[in-house]
């Protein structure tokens, strides 16, 4: 598997990004899936992805041409686009002093074909690599219900900074 790591360059890899979120939103998948396998939460448009990705390219995996994981890369002012993180960014407001520069990874996701191989570690090392001389922390949140990413990440090297309740779920706000 000769997989490359790189930031998204045109829309052809935006809309890839689109069909692989979808395929793994909880609507589209059984409720053993989401147990073993995880699950995203967020539902982007082209439109949010696209301006996103003009602040800070997102990382993207690729094999054979194709995009088969990715990292979305979000500067905090996108955040108040979508409403389920409103809190996250209540909660960082807490947990970050106010100098501390941080960078969102708004979702990351992998092929079904190719988890276990070390493309979410590899993901992530290519954003931290990417973005060190920019921000000083990743920072994220994952649903409690999703163990696989939870544990994935931990195992990463994220820290939980706060575990919290809001809409109904517990959240883990975790730091890299």
């Amino acid at each position: 598997m000769a997989v490359e790591y790189t930031r998204v360059t045109n829309k052809e890899e935006l809309e890839e990004i689109l069909v692989l979120q979808k395929q793994n939103l909880p609507d589209y998948l059984t409720e053993k899936e989401i147990e073993k396998e995880g699950f995203v939460t967020i539902s982007h448009t082209f439109d949010l992805l696209e301006r996103m990705n003009a602040v800070c390219p997102h990382i993207i995996a690729k094999d054979k041409g194709r995009v088969i994981g990715y990292a979305l890369c979000m500067h905090p002012d996108f955040s108040r686009e979508i409403p389920i993180l409103l809190s996250m960014l209540e909660q960082l407001k807490v947990v970050l002093p106010h100098e501390e520069s941080f960078i969102i990874m708004g979702q990351i996701c992998i092929d079904k074909a190719y988890r276990g191989q070390g493309v979410f570690r590899r993901l992530y090392k290519t954003m931290k690599k990417s973005l060190s001389s920019t921000f000083k922390l990743i920072v994220t949140e994952v649903d409690g219900r999703n163990k696989r990413s939870l544990n994935a990440h931990l195992a990463c090297g994220f820290t939980t900074k706060k575990k919290y309740q809001s809409d109904g779920r517990d959240w883990y706000l975790i730091v890299l």
